[in-house]
């Protein structure tokens, strides 16, 4: 067994995400049989000893079939109005399911400024600390009633990934309706399993695809949850909903991916993956250069322009001449100050100007 399953196997705290087509479809809504497995095999962890938060989709597709819709929505109005309807249905199905063994469900819903803003995010991590502390199963979702385009997750994988971090979990585990991630897409003709991602080495020539019919996810979007949850120290297990049993047993199933060596701290995390970018820094070359590949502080000469208004403390984006985002930051500067300060040397500023753009402290490449 490879020491990122041992890790996920032996750990006390796991983050387990279930995505929206192992609990809906679109002809019934919740399929209650497959959630009450679920809860089963969940029980089944928490019985031999583990925390486990639940991070659950199917809000919207839960919502569908009672409202005669047929398809997924596409607008956000009904995308919402199907949420209403759906978390209302899902919460009640996992309280019912998981009150066979005694246990009570608490509902959070989750916004992505929940994590963007620190406040927010120590309220969370309160909450839900809390509720394993009074023993209640904690079943997360995206509060898609009130997320807009702009401030949404983008799918469940991101937002499971955080919720590890936040919690300190020991392991995510992500089910969904596929084994795990292979070579290519195994519904357009043979592609094999990679049972172990160990670094970006082993994802050469893995070619991903989008989400399905009910869900907003992908290959795509694991393959992003699973990096941001090792920047946490975290390793994840990719694996299909069918196999919970083993995924949350001996963990021998799917696809392993193991944490980073040396976690990024708290900040750093916050500032790579959680924090609302306030505005962009536009860098040439060998700024990019110094930024993303050697860890320089970010110097007033590398900058180019600025986009958006921001002020000193605020993260911002630093972006290269290719239009690719290389790095993210904690500014210094309000951008007011930074408009008379571009692509000038440290040595020509006022002594109060001298001090970094970004500090290598407060930068994450990307």
């Amino acid at each position: 067994m490879s020491p990122a399953r041992q890790a996920i196997s032996a750990a006390r705290r796991v983050v387990v995400k279930i995505g929206s087509s192992a609990l809906t479809s679109l002809e019934g809504g919740i399929d209650l049989a497959r959630l009450d497995k679920l809860a089963e095999a969940i029980e089944a962890r928490m019985a031999a000893g583990s925390d486990v938060v639940v991070v659950s989709s199917g809000a919207i597709g839960a919502g569908m079939a009672p409202l005669g819709l047929t398809r997924r929505p596409q607008d956000l109005a009904t995308k919402q109005a199907a949420a209403s309807v759906g978390q209302l249905a899902l919460a009640h199905a996992w309280g019912t399911s998981f009150a066979r063994f005694g246990r009570t469900v608490g509902q959070v819903l989750l916004s992505a400024d929940d994590f963007a803003r620190r406040e927010h995010h120590r309220n969370a991590q309160r909450t839900l600390d809390r509720l394993r502390s009074l023993g209640a199963v904690a079943v997360v979702n995206e509060n898609d009633t009130v997320a807009t385009e702009e401030i949404r997750f983008g799918d469940n994988d991101r937002l499971a990934a955080l919720v590890a971090h936040l919690v300190g979990a020991d392991a995510l585990i992500l089910l969904s309706d596929v084994e795990g991630l292979f070579d290519g897409d195994p519904r357009k003709g043979p592609a094999a399993l990679v049972r172990e991602v160990r670094s970006t080495a082993d994802l050469d020539g893995v070619i991903v695809g989008a989400g399905g019919a009910l869900g907003t996810g992908g290959m795509a979007s694991k393959l992003s949850a699973a990096r941001l949850a090792a920047d946490a120290g975290v390793p994840v297990l990719l694996a299909a909903a069918t196999s919970a049993a083993d995924a949350l047993g001996e963990g021998l199933v799917g696809t392993a991916f193991a944490a980073r060596p040396i976690r990024l701290s708290a900040r750093k995390f916050w500032v790579r993956h959680a924090a609302d970018a306030s505005g962009t820094l536009h860098l040439d070359a060998g700024a990019v250069s110094a930024v993303a590949q050697r860890r320089r502080s970010l110097l007033a000469a590398g900058i180019t322009s600025v986009t958006g208004r921001f002020y000193g403390g605020d993260v911002v984006a630093m972006v290269g001449p290719d239009g690719v985002v290389a790095a993210r930051g904690v500014v210094a500067y309000d951008s007011t100050e930074l408009e008379g300060m571009l692509g000038r040397s440290t040595s020509d500023l006022p002594s109060e100007l001298q001090r970094p753009v970004v500090h290598a402290d407060d930068l994450v490449a990307v």
